[in-house]
Formats: structure tokens, C-alpha cells, sequence
């Protein structure tokens, strides 16, 4: 973002009232298992006007970095969960705003129809920066039955390829340490979302929150959370499995201390993404010494090791 527009350019997050498919009956009921019902029901939200949030959240960005342009980032729920005349009336409520210079839409894989891609397409052909952020979790149909998903990896490969046939830029969500899942199951989904195409990432832990059918299954000892080291090992191993030119928009996240029951560390934000980063310094190093090495004796292997952008 800097490089493009010669400043810094931050996201600010929006909740514009959607709900979700897997919530209301349309698809399921209950939401995922990981998904705390009190905090996701609608009739409990009531969000302020979109050039509220822009504002709110625009005072406290520039106090903290100075930036002066912005991505309206409709974060909360599926927002892409209603007909186009609504979305295009709520998008277009951000970018009125004369510092917001394009959209970033969290959703799901399997409410992405072709008028809603369009739409999303129209605002890039017009200048606006505009990102798709699929929440696919998983590439493993077995896992995503587990959390009650709601879809499985079929849906989010035709969202992908049709939102890249029109140059809309896809951001993955993939969650560690999902019920039964291990390394070889999180590396397997990076292979599978790296072969269809991705233009950015985010990596999120799994956290254990009240309210939540995940939440019974930890206290009846049936899920054992990832440990931090086990995270920060499997992060790390996913980046440098990463072509350079795609994009972390997250390497980790938090839940709110009201509500997180475990991994207890998932409340140190600053001290996981110092973990991944001290350790990423340390493998980049460990490799130039080999290469250096290598190259002494008369064989230099070629290797890359992708750097996170957090």
C-alpha cells in the first residue's frame, strides 16, 4: 500500500448489521462451533451509521500512525449476505467518504453469487481498491463438517476462480488448530489455497470462547487447544512456504478477554508476532550461513524464505 500510494493507507473495520446464513436457517442453524452465539446475535447489535464508524475510527488511526487514507473494511458477519441494491447502497455509503479509497469484504465462500462479484468488480474498474476476504478455515471438507461450517472446499474454489476470472483480489482466511487437525493438515490447506491462486492470507489460532459448542467440547477434555510454540512452529512453516508476492494481512488474532476461555496466550497479540518474527529472523539466518557455507565448498543451493508483513 505504501509503495502504490505514497503514504500509509489503514483499514478501518466495520460492522453494517449483516448476520449469516449459517445462523438464520438459510444454510443452518447454530453458527459454527467455534462462534459465540450471545455476541453474534443481530437483535442484541445495534451498529452506528457507516460514516460514524469511518469517523470513530479514523480519530483513533491518526493518533496512532497519521494515516490519512483508508479501506472501509466490512468486517462483522457475511457482507455479502443481501441483494446488490443493499450492498451497493452500504458500500457506497463508505466510499463517500473523500479518504476512503476502496473496500475490503469479509465473507464466506458460499455467498458470493456472480451480481455480487460484479458489483465488486465495477468499484475496481473505477479506481477503488477493493479486496474479497473468503473465510475458508480449512481446506478439509471433514474438518469444516466437524465445525459445523456450512460449506466445504468446492464452494470456496468457484468463488476463487470466478472472483480472479474478474481481477478481484482474494484474501484467505485459514484457522490452526481446528478440532483433529495437525501440521500436515494446516500445510495441506496452504498447498490447496496456493494451487487455486491467492493475492493475501490470514492466519488466525483458534480460540475457545464462551457461549460456544467448542467451548463444551474443551471442558469435557475433548479439544486440546495449539500451545503457543505450536502455533508460532506452524506459522512460521506456512510463510516460508509462501510465495513472496502474496500478502499476511494477519498472522495471528486475539479474542476479547471477556469472553476468550483458551489458549490463554491467545491474549498476548504482541508477544506471538514477536515469537513468529524472532523465529523467522533466526531460520533466514540459519540458511544464509548455510548458503554461505555452501558456497565455500563450491555448491550454492538456491532458497527463499518469505518474510510476513504484519
Amino acid at each position: 500500500m505504501l509503495a502504490r500510494y505514497g503514504e500509509r493507507v489503514h483499514k478501518i473495520a466495520i460492522d453494517a448489521g449483516f448476520t449469516c446464513p449459517n445462523r438464520d436457517g438459510s444454510i443452518g442453524r447454530g453458527g459454527c462451533t467455534f462462534c459465540n452465539n450471545v455476541s453474534f446475535s443481530p437483535n442484541g447489535r445495534k451498529p452506528n451509521r457507516i460514516a460514524e464508524q469511518i469517523e470513530s475510527g479514523r480519530q483513533v488511526i491518526r493518533k496512532r500512525t497519521g494515516a490519512k487514507k483508508y479501506i472501509a473494511y466490512f468486517q462483522a458477519y457475511t457482507n455479502t449476505y443481501a441483494d446488490t441494491r443493499e450492498l451497493s447502497r452500504l458500500y457506497g455509503e463508505a466510499l463517500k467518504e473523500p479518504d476512503v479509497i476502496g473496500l475490503d469484504v469479509g465473507t464466506r465462500p458460499d455467498c458470493v453469487p456472480d451480481e455480487v462479484l460484479d458489483l465488486l468488480a465495477d468499484y475496481q474498474q473505477q479506481g477503488y481498491e477493493v479486496w474479497l476476504e473468503l473465510g475458508l478455515q480449512s481446506a478439509h471438507d471433514t474438518t469444516l463438517d466437524h465445525v459445523n461450517r456450512g460449506h466445504g472446499f468446492a464452494e470456496y474454489k468457484q468463488a476463487v476462480i470466478k472472483a480472479r476470472r474478474r481481477g478481484i483480489k482474494v484474501c484467505t482466511h485459514l484457522i490452526l488448530g481446528l478440532p483433529g487437525e495437525s501440521t500436515e493438515h494446516h500445510v495441506a490447506s496452504l498447498n490447496k489455497v496456493l494451487e487455486l491462486g491467492v493475492d493475501g492470507l490470514k492466519f488466525h489460532p483458534l480460540h475457545v470462547v464462551k457461549g460456544t459448542q467448542l467451548a463444551n467440547e474443551w471442558r469435557r477434555g475433548e479439544y486440546r487447544p495449539l500451545t503457543m510454540d505450536e502455533y508460532v512452529s506452524d506459522v512460521v512453516e506456512l510463510i516460508k512456504r509462501t510465495p513472496d508476492e502474496v500478502i499476511f494481512h494477519r498472522i495471528t488474532g486475539t479474542a476479547s478477554s471477556d469472553i476468550l476461555l483458551a489458549p490463554e496466550w491467545c491474549s498476548k497479540k504482541w508477544q506471538v508476532l514477536n515469537r513468529i518474527t524472532t523465529e523467522l529472523a533466526k531460520q533466514a539466518q540459519q540458511i544464509e550461513m548455510y548458503n554461505y557455507n555452501e558456497e565455500i565448498s563450491g555448491s550454492l543451493p538456491s532458497g527463499n524464505l518469505a518474510c510476513a508483513a504484519v
